[in-house]
């Protein structure tokens, strides 16, 4: 292979330290409220490059070694309990409302990665992602009346082919807890996992989980308030029957129940939860899925005042060794993040929309009209974040100015065909690493957020095909997608109404 480094030169270990620092940008023209208890002093005003260095080699190797899943039953059983155990929470956490858990993208988990090429992993994510803007779009133009108050009514975008279910927990489900894998995804207003007996069942990797088993399930009534939440209800026995079926044909079918649920050393009683005894599609290899929106049936608006309505999660960046992390609890929101209002769409409540007003490269800000991001009166177009999308959607005319300012300053590199949903994209086979310009984030009210270099040229085979990782979205709706959020601490404060960037990488 030829050393085609010429300006691009392999990173030193005190070079790239020093770029870890510079990874996240955050700065502020105008000083935005903290929603920490503590306020916090605003992140300071930086001088960062306008060009990074990428190293080609490095991400290769991490790419190759991606395809030898380890994470195993043996190394994630540390962090929860053996299900045969019973252990009191940890009072101290318990009394803080705060508790962690590792997070995995599912390429690390073994038994949900069959494929050892990095072409095949690549196609079957961006066909589940395509699923998942779809399905996304559907919601918010669906209308307000068939959203409104469905707490039970998020879409989820189902299996290997039909969807996405990018990054994965592992909770114990009952008493004594089962362990189970489960989806997060920060735009549903839903948990749920598959139950026996079970009528219909996809494949997971875990035991079904049999309520019988658990001593603390207990079916909701029909004529409770917690059942009244659940668009379309039904009743079968003196118990609440709920029913969610998607637009690709999924559908999870069983008995609202409330139930404890386990994160590591931590129980939470009385959670309400779909137990799915007729389920199709969805998610192979997990057992269902944890809500993390907005809404008040997700797993943060039932948590309620013990999270204080916050968590905080960092999404591992794709080909190193280490686990992500979720956390719940006001005392996980940092202090030094740049924080941004939330803003919030009748049509789609579940949602985390933010404002955002621009896009930047290489330190030039592209001339893009703020009213192609705003969400209108009618809950139409905004910006999205979502842990379920892949890679970033962008109105049609602001992802063609913004293709067209990157490609601008990449002259110097050679071009490659369009790969998939990319048309961005460069033959990078034998460089070590090259030299690329900042992509930027400008957010209403000041803080500007300037991506790592790997966030956003990424590999799309083994042999060094890399792309601009992003894309035209269908509609109006903006879409920050995970792999634009990876390595970078995000905070979200419900109850505040902010999310927040950093200061933290990971």
């Amino acid at each position: 292979m030829p050393n085609r480094t010429h300006t691009h030169q392999q990173l030193q270990p005190t070079m790239f330290i020093f770029l870890l620092l510079f990874f996240l940008l955050i700065t502020t023209s105008t000083p935005t409220p903290t929603p920490t208890p503590t306020p916090s002093s605003p992140s300071p005003t930086l001088s960062y490059p306008h060009f990074q260095q990428l190293n080609i080699k490095q991400i290769l190797a991490e790419t190759n070694a991606k395809l030898k899943p380890k994470t195993n039953e043996t190394q994630l059983s540390k962090h929860l309990h053996h299900p045969n155990e019973h252990q009191k929470p940890n009072s101290d956490t318990e009394k803080s409302g705060k508790f962690k858990l590792k997070l995995l993208h599912r390429d690390k988990v073994a038994t949900f990665n069959t494929s050892r090429d990095h072409q095949t992993l690549f196609n079957a994510r961006m066909k589940r992602d395509a699923k998942r803007v779809a399905a996304l779009t559907r919601r918010v133009t669906a209308g307000k009346s068939k959203y409104a108050e469905e707490a039970f009514g998020s879409d989820v975008v189902s299996g290997m082919e039909q969807g996405s279910g990018e990054y994965f927990v592992r909770i114990g489900v009952g008493s004594p807890p089962r362990n189970q894998y489960v989806v997060i995804d920060s735009g549903s207003d839903i948990i749920w996992v598959q139950c026996e007996p079970c009528a219909q069942c996809y494949h997971q990797s875990d035991p079904v989980f049999d309520p019988a088993a658990s001593s603390s399930y207990t079916g909701v009534p029909c004529g409770s308030t917690v059942c009244s939440h659940v668009e379309n209800a039904g009743c079968h026995e003196g118990r609440c029957r709920y029913e969610v079926s998607y637009g690709d044909g999924s559908y999870t079918k069983g008995t609202l129940a409330l139930e404890t649920l386990t994160f590591g050393r931590t129980l939470i009683r009385n959670v309400a939860i779909g137990c799915g005894h007729r389920n199709q599609g969805m998610f192979v290899g997990a057992a269902g899925l944890l809500g993390l929106g907005g809404g008040p049936m997700s797993f943060v608006g039932q948590l309620g005042g013990q999270t204080g309505g916050a968590f905080s999660y960092c999404l591992v960046s794709r080909g190193t060794e280490s686990s992500g992390s979720l956390e719940f609890g006001r005392e996980a929101m940092p202090v030094g993040a740049a924080w941004v209002p939330l803003i919030h769409n009748l049509r789609a409540p579940s949602f985390y929309y933010v404002g955002l007003s621009g896009l930047g490269v290489g330190g030039l800000r592209i001339p893009i009209s703020e009213d192609v991001f705003k969400l209108n009166e009618l809950g139409d177009g905004g910006v999205v974040m979502d842990t379920g999308t892949a890679v970033t959607r962008l109105p049609t005319a602001a992802y063609n100015a913004f293709r067209d300012a990157f490609m601008a300053q990449t002259t110097n590199l050679p071009r490659a065909s369009g790969v998939s949903i990319f048309d961005a994209c460069y033959n990078l086979y034998g460089f070590v690493s090259v030299r690329v310009p900042t992509v930027s984030f400008y957010f209403s009210g000041g803080p500007i957020l300037t991506l790592p270099a790997r966030n956003f040229l990424i590999p799309v085979d083994d042999v060094g095909t890399f792309c601009f990782a992003f894309a035209p979205s269908p509609s109006g709706l903006s879409i920050i997608g995970n792999i634009q959020q990876e390595g970078i601490q995000i905070s979200v404060d419900g109850a505040n109404g902010f999310v927040g960037f950093g200061p933290n990488v990971c």
